[in-house]
């Protein structure tokens, strides 16, 4: 319960809420000083919003030294411990073990499944997105559709990177969060394919009947993202 009372009393503040949001956003370490000129505010204050993260784990620190002599350098990252609030508690993490233990014992076929409802909540992403935007996608342009693509990824927690090569109508997807880590070490053969079919799902709502190619997973040791490929249709 004290865990519970720090992180929403840290989650509280706007601007911190609004720090680590911006953190999570652009995939690498922060200073104090970038998140002070940023969010315009004393580094002092961004120094102590940063710590009330650090506290709560969401974010951790580390020490680097200038090469200058005096004080070394901090800089902040996300954490990879999970934080949840949940009232009352729900063993949802369990549920999915037990759910993907019983996918994987039927071999082949539950992969097939797995892979069928990957795509499917894919496809249905999309389109609760689209209503929420209140347009069809046909009134949207190529960049535009990318722009959705990117923010329901977002949304779903992947902090994604999306680049596109117009001349080539080439995409490049990266995410650089897997939602299923605390699965991922023991069920990396059923989840991988599962996330990149329920990508192929969102991209195919957008972009009809395109294949995403699979470049690299961030389960190998030199990764730290899961990257896609594909080409475009008009």
């Amino acid at each position: 319960m004290d865990q519970t009372l720090k992180i929403t009393n840290v989650l509280s503040d706007p601007t911190r809420f609004s720090i680590y949001q911006y953190v999570s956003r652009i995939h690498r370490e922060v200073t104090v000083q970038e998140i002070a000129e940023y969010f315009k505010i004393h580094a002092n204050v961004a120094r102590l919003h940063l710590s009330k993260l650090e506290d709560v784990k969401m974010l951790v620190s580390h020490t680097q030294k200038t090469g200058k002599g005096g004080r070394p350098s901090r800089t902040y990252q996300l954490s990879q411990e999970v934080v949840s609030l949940q009232f009352p508690y729900r063993d949802y993490q369990r549920l999915a073990e037990m759910c993907l233990e019983t996918l994987v014992e039927f071999g082949e076929q539950g992969q097939v499944v797995l892979n069928k409802i990957g795509l499917k909540y894919g496809r249905e992403l999309a389109g609760n997105y689209m209503v929420q935007l209140g347009k069809k996608v046909d009134e949207l342009s190529t960049k535009q559709k990318l722009s959705c693509v990117e923010t329901i990824a977002q949304n779903q927690g992947l902090s994604p990177e999306l680049a596109f090569n117009e001349e080539e109508r080439k995409a490049t997807f990266s995410i650089y969060n897997c939602t299923f880590k605390e699965l991922i070490q023991d069920y990396s053969d059923a989840l991988c394919p599962l996330h990149h079919a329920l990508i192929q799902g969102i991209f195919q709502y957008f972009f009809g009947d395109i294949t995403i190619q699979e470049e690299h997973l961030m389960t190998k040791p030199e990764c730290d993202t899961c990257q896609y490929k594909t080409v475009l249709t008009y």
